[in-house]
């Protein structure tokens, strides 16, 4: 039976929520993610509203050997469906908090800005990014590198429990005692394993910030790069910090005192006093002339506006490299390849790592090199000359960044990518090789492979 002529009638028996082809009213607004340069186009659609509804579609695909997308936000989306199963998420809405525990259980579908909201009524705060419009289960899986990690490490290393429908149709329970080889792989491996209704993640005694940022113009954006590398190394670990190179805009919807400008906005989480903030950030502030100053006293449930990232969807391709240091020669690379002089001009930002993101929690999910002292990350929006012409212009940066480039990281790979063609690129050999025999076990006919698809041949 071809796609075109696929029986429907029980699948749409067998699950409560919707179900949507191609044509139908609906279909569209269901397929619609954040990530608007790729675009899902499934021959059928299941907008799942329980586990029960996720087996069920799960089953389908493999009795007619559909392909299987999942989609919650599409913040993520970089390997479009052109034809298959998509399986969304946006109706599995659940939180739970159990502060005595510090956990939280978190369903598919739920946004970070839900989760801080719900664990700001007990005093705790979640592991989340930069932006709370993000899906936090699929940031999890992908290794959730946040506003905190430096002080508590990734998302992904405090998941405790995780349910999870595999390519048989068979729900799961997976602890590290449970199925430890599972719970290793899906802490990391992103979708390749199934479709992950919930789970399970620890949260930390964390209320208020010492946290924004401060602005600074064209001209200063080299020397204040610099000396935002040399004050990393004397920070502690409470302090999170990144620099974005954004170029502005001349629309009127852009803040006035940033419009039509190219800035350096240097940003700043810090869990310490204000006092001792105020102390740590002074030769920040004294590297010239400030714009705009954002830095002070906030709550968590305000953590968003610190890097204040445009929340409406648009076409986007991006790409990222970890480095062990930041030297004179990569930062003159920097600055003209995707700086104020460049042609066509990228946000670029650079994350600081190092603190608990370098040491090995007790139950670690899929690797990566946890030397690595920042993180480059490249974007820009995808305009007439398309988003070949985007790789190009980044790829001309990281080869300049190569020589002390040490891996990435998965959830800041944007954009269209083809499938399996970055798997080796964000693994270590010896992770990839143990993630290949697990798909092998668990998804031996590769029912999940629009994704970063890991190589299992």
């Amino acid at each position: 039976m071809s796609e075109t002529t696929l029986d429907l009638t029980k699948l749409t028996e067998q699950v409560d929520g919707p179900v949507f082809v191609p044509g139908e009213a609906g279909y569209a607004d269901e397929t619609a993610g954040f990530q608007t340069g790729v675009r899902h186009r499934p021959a059928v659609i299941v907008g799942a509203t329980s586990q029960a509804d996720v087996v069920a579609a799960v089953e389908f695909a493999g009795l007619h050997g559909l392909a299987v997308a999942v989609q919650a936000t599409g913040h993520g989306l970089t390997v479009p469906a052109e034809g298959g199963l998509l399986i969304s998420t946006r109706r599995l809405t659940g939180i739970e908090v159990d502060a005595a525990a510090r956990t939280v259980r978190i369903e598919a579908g739920v946004l970070w800005g839900a989760v801080i909201a719900e664990a700001a009524k007990h005093d705790l705060a979640p592991l989340s990014g930069s932006s709370p419009g993000v899906g936090a289960v699929g940031y999890t899986l992908g290794g959730g590198f946040g506003l905190l990690s430096r002080q508590f490490g990734l998302a992904t290393d405090h998941v405790r429990a995780l349910d999870v429908v595999t390519a048989d149709g068979r729900a799961r329970h997976v602890t590290a005692e449970s199925e430890p080889d599972l719970f290793w792989a899906l802490r990391g491996g992103r979708d390749n394993f199934g479709v992950v209704t919930s789970l399970e993640v620890g949260l930390v005694p964390v209320t208020r910030l010492y946290g924004g940022g401060l602005y600074f113009d064209a001209a200063q954006i080299g020397d204040v790069l610099r000396g935002w590398r040399d004050w990393t190394a004397t920070v502690p670990d409470e302090l999170n910090s990144s620099i974005a190179l954004i170029p502005f805009p001349d629309l009127p919807m852009m803040p006035a005192d940033l419009r039509g400008r190219h800035v350096a906005h240097l940003r700043i989480a810090f869990t310490g006093s204000f006092e001792e903030g105020e102390r740590l950030v002074a030769p920040l502030r004294a590297a010239g002339p400030v714009l705009k100053d954002t830095l002070g006293e906030l709550p968590f449930t305000e953590s968003g506006s610190i890097a204040s990232e445009p929340p409406h969807p648009h076409p986007y391709h991006g790409d990222n490299a970890t480095v062990s240091e930041l030297t004179d020669p990569m930062i003159d690379s920097i600055l003209e390849l995707t700086g104020p002089g460049s042609p066509k001009p990228s946000v670029l930002i650079i994350d600081l790592l190092g603190g608990a993101l370098s040491r090995t929690p007790d139950v670690p999910g899929v690797g990566w090199d946890r030397s690595a002292r920042f993180t480059v990350r490249a974007l820009a929006v995808i305009e007439e000359d398309g988003v070949t012409a985007v790789r190009r212009r980044h790829g001309l940066l990281f080869e300049a960044l190569r020589p002390r480039t040490t891996g990435r990281l998965l959830n800041f790979v944007y954009g269209e990518s083809a499938a399996g063609k970055h798997a080796a690129t964000v693994y270590p050999a010896a992770e990839l090789r143990r993630l290949a025999a697990l798909k092998a076990v668990h998804d031996p006919e590769n029912l999940f492979r629009v994704n970063h698809n890991l190589v299992t041949g």
